[in-house]
């Protein structure tokens, strides 16, 4: 896994993790590496520090061993689906900012609360819009012009600030 700082066209800055680097690059070429903050595809890494630990037998210029201060090693903090053994391409790592913490409150919320529909979302809200589904709370994916006809038939549907969990084998 790897932590790459990145940010949005609109200057928003998050941090997010990668099974690789490889794995950035496909991400972010098909358009699937979003902000945390606005939503926006159009990511890239920011300048950031690389974790670096020197060696064990660092060697000054003039040969000798240089003394080295006992540092603690400290894990970099780990994001919870990472610990629970969850691997997902572009996992955000703790939110940082009030905006960030209120969209993965209300992530967590949606995700507990309703019945996740991927891709059925239309035809699952249409069809409890027409009384021929029994009525709950759900959430899924849907094509922009296919939630504008919801939304012209009167059905009560709105975007959320954020993409659904996808789910792996």
């Amino acid at each position: 896994m790897i932590q790459y700082s990145l940010k949005c066209a609109d200057g928003h800055s998050f941090d997010s993790w990668f099974q690789s680097a490889a794995a950035f690059d496909k991400l972010a070429a098909a358009g699937m590496v979003s902000c945390a903050v606005c939503g926006g595809s159009r990511v890239e890494k920011a300048v950031m520090a690389p974790r670096v630990r020197p060696g064990r037998t660092a060697v000054s210029a003039v040969g000798e061993p240089e003394p080295q201060a006992a540092a603690p090693a400290v894990p970099a903090p780990v994001p919870a689906a990472v610990a629970a053994g969850r691997r997902e391409p572009g996992m955000l790592s703790r939110p940082s900012g009030e905006v960030e913490k209120a969209i993965a409150e209300l992530r967590r919320k949606v995700e507990e609360n309703s019945e996740y529909v991927g891709g059925r979302f239309v035809q699952e809200a249409r069809a409890m819009h027409l009384g021929e589904a029994p009525e709950r709370a759900i959430h899924g994916e849907a094509k922009l012009e296919d939630a504008r006809e919801l939304i012209e038939d009167g059905v009560p549907v709105m975007p959320l600030p954020f993409r659904p969990g996808r789910k792996s084998n």
